[in-house]
């Protein structure tokens, strides 16, 4: 099923006023939304994803990852350098993941329009505090533009694929979230102290841990290395787990940890967990 913010009946070709989406959500049956898509112009995009992202204003090359039970949002009429934006413009989401647009009120009339005709928010608004659904059920690449600003580089995509798997669970649903975790956890059981790298490229800037992910034998030291990139970060446990430093900026910045006994540590940088800013450690 999809869920929908819609005003019954209504189909936009980019040029009315009068509005599609209303602040509030109604939720529609598959075979519903079926009939509201049928009206809409399904176009070919024969060029590739990244081909497509090229000219999306404000996409900076990174795609934007969400683990599952999150509910993404994505703003409306965000205002960039090269014009009016949505933001982010490209975001991973698991299956069954509902996705929400809310218009900032900014730029005047948009909408949320499928290339393929799989969702469209119906007549175009410009009210901020509207908003609109879609629930994604399938896998696949899902590439949409606001009607009236698609030629000046208002477009987006939503890649709906299952997020990557390390046969760890735990490890897997922390982690689903962070753009540089690849499924990969890396293995230092053979050494006696282990590096992450704090403020590494990922998740939309230096708001990655670099591994993620890691393997340790007890009795290791891991040793977080701050590249005094992205501002501010610090190394806090998930729940009552025994990491907890200080937020620093600073190049050269160190915090070290020793591992004594089995089990699965899950951390994050507090004021860029939501953002995907995560790690783990596997101690066997």
């Amino acid at each position: 099923m999809a869920a929908l913010a819609v005003t019954a009946g209504c189909v936009s070709s980019g040029s009315s006023s009068e509005p599609a989406a209303e602040t509030g959500t109604e939720t529609a049956t598959a075979t519903e939304t079926a009939t509201a898509t049928e009206t809409a112009t399904p176009e070919s995009t024969p060029e590739s994803l990244d081909d497509w992202l090229d000219d999306a204003n404000g996409y900076d090359g990174e795609i934007r990852r969400y683990g599952p039970q999150s509910r993404p949002t994505i703003m409306l009429g965000e205002e960039t350098d090269g014009g009016l934006a949505f933001s982010p413009p490209a975001i991973e989401v698991p299956p069954m993941t509902i996705v929400r647009w809310d218009w900032t009120g900014h730029g005047g009339q948009q909408n949320v329009v499928a290339l393929d005709g799989t969702f469209d928010s119906g007549r175009t608004n410009a009210q901020s505090g509207t908003m609109y659904h879609y629930f994604f059920e399938e896998p696949g690449e899902y590439r949409f533009v606001s009607e009236p600003h698609r030629d000046d580089g208002m477009k987006g995509a939503i890649i709906v694929k299952e997020p990557p798997s390390s046969g760890n669970a735990t490890v897997d649903e922390w982690l689903a979230a962070a753009s540089n975790f690849d499924g990969t956890i890396a293995d230092r059981t053979d050494t006696d102290t282990a590096t992450v790298t704090a403020g590494a490229d990922g998740n939309g800037g230096q708001f990655a841990f670099d591994p993620p992910a890691l393997k340790v034998s007890t009795e290791t030291t891991v040793r977080w290395d701050w590249t005094g990139d992205g501002g501010p970060h610090n190394i806090v446990s998930k729940g009552d787990g025994p990491l907890d430093s200080e937020l620093v900026a600073d190049e050269g910045s160190t915090y070290e940890h020793t591992f004594e006994e089995t089990g699965t540590h899950l951390y994050s940088c507090k004021p860029h967990e939501g953002v995907g800013m995560r790690g783990a450690v596997v101690v066997e």
